[in-house]
């Protein structure tokens, strides 16, 4: 569908804690191209392959409702930042994270950039990746917290850049202190108040789990619509 300039984008946001069960792994790698099903042999640990099998199952899931095509046969090729896109279509935007528990995919019409970032809220950020990932000011509100408040905001802030860098398709090719948040009413923001960043939406997502879910979206049109939901896996095996 065609939005207009002065449309709200919509973005939708699927998460899910998915099966550590190897059947329905067996039977996720059935809508995987071959490509995806070597790249999943590579990996070293089981949690790593099963949390990339999950990942790609989710997103040709989600994008089969769009091209009406099975999800086995969405042909996704990387752009010129390495981002994968759906070739032959310039819509639907999506973006994939996954971490070990949780898969997440953010499908968005009208954004100029998107991206979604997911890590475990107890996973541990030493002192020393936050000082290179954070500005002085960012560095300064994690100090004013409570040392377990301080250790999820870290994480937070961490998965908030992420999603940024990520909707921008540098990753950590670009530093991540360039990008610097403040909070407004609670929401975070990018600091400065440029155009281009008025244009940006950032939100920390609730994940139903023990997982930090981040969302970046830059969009011409205004604040985007956001809809959550839990995915469950109820289908067959594709054909």
């Amino acid at each position: 569908m065609q939005l207009s300039e002065n449309q709200p984008a919509g973005i939708e946001i699927s998460l899910w804690q998915y099966s550590r069960n190897e059947r329905d792994r067996n039977r996720w790698m059935q809508s995987l191209s071959p490509d995806e099903r070597d790249r999943a042999a590579t990996y070293r640990f089981e949690r790593d392959r099963a949390s990339f099998i999950a990942g790609r199952y989710l997103l040709r899931r989600l994008l089969s409702g769009y091209v009406a095509t099975v999800p086995s046969k969405i042909a996704l090729s990387p752009d010129e930042y390495g981002r994968l896109r759906l070739e032959g279509h310039d819509t639907p935007q999506f973006s994939l994270a996954n971490a070990d528990g949780l898969v997440t995919v953010a499908v968005a019409s009208g954004c100029d950039h998107l991206g979604i970032d997911c890590e475990p809220i107890d996973v541990e950020i030493e002192e020393a990746a936050v000082a290179s990932y954070c500005s002085v000011g960012e560095r300064r509100r994690l100090a004013a917290l409570p040392a377990r408040e301080r250790a999820r905001a870290a994480v937070a802030l961490w998965t908030l850049k992420e999603s940024h860098l990520k909707a921008l398709g540098v990753g950590l090719r670009e530093d991540p202190s360039n990008v610097v948040f403040s909070w407004k009413d609670g929401i975070p923001v990018i600091a400065g108040g440029s155009d281009h960043n008025r244009r940006w939406h950032h939100r920390l997502i609730e994940s139903g789990s023990q997982h930090v879910v981040a969302l970046a979206a830059c969009c011409q049109s205004g604040l985007p619509g956001i809809s959550t939901r839990l995915f469950q896996d109820d289908s067959m095996p594709s054909e």
